[in-house]
């Protein structure tokens, strides 16, 4: 799947600062999710105070997203990205010599977080740039795999936790992240194509575009779902089956790694038969995976199988919107980017906080998973309804014609 000419049309350097970058702090915005049962145990959380819990990265970063997006066009990818990285190390460094001594400290920490997660507004901008129209796909797939980093908290967070206490593995979560930010100032560069910087203001005029609108629906549906369930699922394997802490970290990886690697899939699967065809078939099989996991299975391993297949096609659809993305905004990729990544972060904040209210209303999480297979139904509904209008316009909007890939 990785051409000659692909190798040969970007900047390999800076695609692997990108995917390192990106890695590493996702792995850092959703520590919350696998530290979850030692903090709950703690404090004694309820449900829905657990939810709301691990979603509050996820809203933060998703509003972060924003401004990183802006920053991206003003002063360039690289520089926003080190200065978001220098405020996540001083963040993780304050809170563990401070201490974190209840609840409202934990969601305040889950702020801080979100800067973290305001990396994908980053990362993936400073990977485009670099690639044609014809391998949009699968440079942002491969710097958006960064997604496993949150399988690397899953991984090790509760083993570590369980061994130094939850709140030291807040001040290790620095070490990694510390040599990231090393790798990506040495070898990370700004495209020569950058467009020049325009006011503020400017730059939001993209939210007058219809277009920009339903991308946003759309990554809210696959990245949320994503996100979502990469945040909640060491609780929900712990609540729902009864699993030890680490073992629900290890099927929580095992779920992220899943949909992680094939965001990449997706990214070139849109390239080769065009982001609208992937989409309509990844909205289908998501419904289908989520309405399956909602009703609680015989054994633990069936759900896993489910929610792997969930997780698996969410992240193919993650690769295939922002296949979309750059071919209608190049100009704008850095503000849409972060617009599209915001609302992909409120997705994952509502799937999250939904979860928790389910299981504390109702006993169980299969009202939450539901209403997310219903979403996905309507962003098929939606898509539908746009593609030929996409395809007429698209190539003169963008400005470019056969190169784009619908």
């Amino acid at each position: 799947m990785v051409s000659r000419s692909f190798l040969k049309s970007g900047h390999t350097p800076t695609l692997f600062s990108a995917f390192l970058y990106f890695d590493l702090s996702f792995m850092v915005w959703v520590l919350l999710g696998p530290l979850g049962v030692a903090i709950a145990k703690d404090f004694g959380l309820t449900p829905a105070q657990k939810g709301f819990m691990v979603a509050v990265p996820v809203l933060s970063g998703a509003l972060l997203r924003l401004v990183a997006g802006v920053l991206v066009d003003h002063i360039g990818p690289k520089r926003t990205g080190l200065i978001g990285q220098l405020l996540v190390l001083a963040g993780l460094a304050a809170a563990w010599l401070i201490g974190v001594n209840d609840y409202n400290q934990v969601l305040a920490l889950g702020v801080l977080l979100g800067v973290a997660g305001a990396s994908f507004a980053v990362a993936l901008p400073l990977a485009s740039r670099w690639y044609p129209p014809e391998h949009q796909g699968l440079a942002l797939g491969i710097a958006g795999a960064g997604n496993s980093g949150t399988a690397l908290a899953a991984l090790f967070a509760p083993g570590l936790a369980q061994v130094f206490g939850w709140q030291n593995v807040v001040g290790l979560a620095a070490l990694p992240l510390a040599a990231a930010l090393v790798v990506y100032a040495m070898f990370a560069k700004d495209a020569p194509n950058r467009p020049p910087p325009k006011r503020l203001a400017e730059y939001l005029d993209v939210l007058k575009v219809r277009d920009a609108w339903w991308l946003m629906g759309l990554y809210s549906v696959t990245f949320g779902g994503f996100v979502g369930l990469s945040s909640s699922l060491t609780i929900y394997f712990n609540a729902e089956y009864g699993l030890p802490a680490v073992t629900a970290g290890f099927f929580t990886a095992a779920c992220v790694f899943a949909g992680s690697f094939l965001r990449p899939v997706g990214g070139g699967l849109a390239d080769r038969f065009g982001g609208v065809r992937t989409l309509s078939v990844v909205y289908v099989l998501a419904a289908l995976g989520l309405a399956l996991a909602s009703f609680q299975q015989p054994s633990p391993w069936l759900a896993l199988a489910f929610m792997i297949f969930s997780m698996s096609v969410l992240g193919m659809g993650n690769g295939a919107v922002f296949q979309l993305a750059p071919q209608r905004f190049g100009r704008e990729i850095g503000v849409v980017t972060g617009l599209v990544g915001a609302t992909g972060g409120i997705g994952g904040f509502y799937l999250a906080s939904s979860l928790g209210w389910a299981k504390q209303v109702t006993g169980s999480y299969q009202p939450g998973l539901l209403a997310f297979a219903g979403l996905a139904l309507l962003a098929l509904v939606g898509l539908t309804g746009v593609k030929a209008r996409w395809r007429r316009t698209w190539p003169e909007s963008a400005g470019a014609g056969a190169g784009l890939r619908l």
